[in-house]
């Protein structure tokens, strides 16, 4: 028996290229393409599909390494039905991850997607014990883990010229029920207090048992 393929109509035009080596990662133009034909795997950035890609760059200017090209190649041509299948088949946008890297001895001082933004500054064991780690907190917001206790490291230098360096606009800290918690608590409340600007403040626990147990701001 036959098996039969649709037909896809090449053509010479405009498309965009990644270079994966200058990419850092930050996610930038996946948030800016608006066919969702830019995605990010194994923090880097790739275009998924060609014909999901119009040619018309406005990824371009939100990358911070120069890391994305326009070039005139012969590829499949552009494809609305496919993008708009493609946009209707996106799960679960609030919760995806938007930068990278997540970790607080990692993380860079300044960055983009930190400045008049969100921050999540979350225990590392949260994800894992809070089952809609991703639904409730994520959304919108750039996400940064570290553990007291196990990373035994004083970030409190750290937060303080993050803060300083970008205006950060609130930050949610996501913490266990457990002792040790109370250490990255403290060292956000302390960075936060050596700024000169004041950042809206609240605390999220999540018990031992996977549940969200209470709520202040500050």
């Amino acid at each position: 028996m036959l098996k039969y393929e649709a037909l896809v109509d090449y053509m010479e035009r405009k498309i965009v290229v990644i270079n994966e080596e200058k990419c850092t990662g930050c996610g930038l133009c996946a948030r800016a393409c608006h066919e969702g034909a830019i995605k990010m795997i194994e923090g880097k950035a790739h275009l998924i599909s060609e014909s999901y890609c119009d040619g018309l760059g406005d990824c371009l200017p939100h990358c911070p390494s120069d890391a994305i090209t326009i070039e005139t190649k012969n590829v499949a041509s552009y494809d609305h039905e496919a993008v708009s299948k493609n946009m209707e088949e996106r799960i679960m946008p609030e919760g995806e991850l938007i930068n990278w890297p997540i970790q607080l001895k990692l993380a860079p001082v300044r960055s983009p997607l930190y400045n008049n933004g969100h921050l999540l500054i979350a225990a590392s064991c949260t994800a894992f014990s809070y089952k809609n780690f991703y639904k409730d907190f994520m959304h919108k917001r750039a996400l940064l883990i570290g553990c007291f206790k196990l990373d035994n490291y004083d970030y409190t230098r750290k937060l303080k010229d993050i803060f300083e360096n970008n205006n950060i606009k609130s930050i949610t800290i996501v913490r266990m029920d457990v002792p040790c918690c109370g250490g990255l608590v403290k060292m956000v409340e302390d960075a936060a207090k050596m700024i000169k600007y004041q950042i809206h403040m609240s605390i999220r626990t999540i018990s031992t048992k996977g549940e969200l147990v209470d709520a202040r701001a500050k």
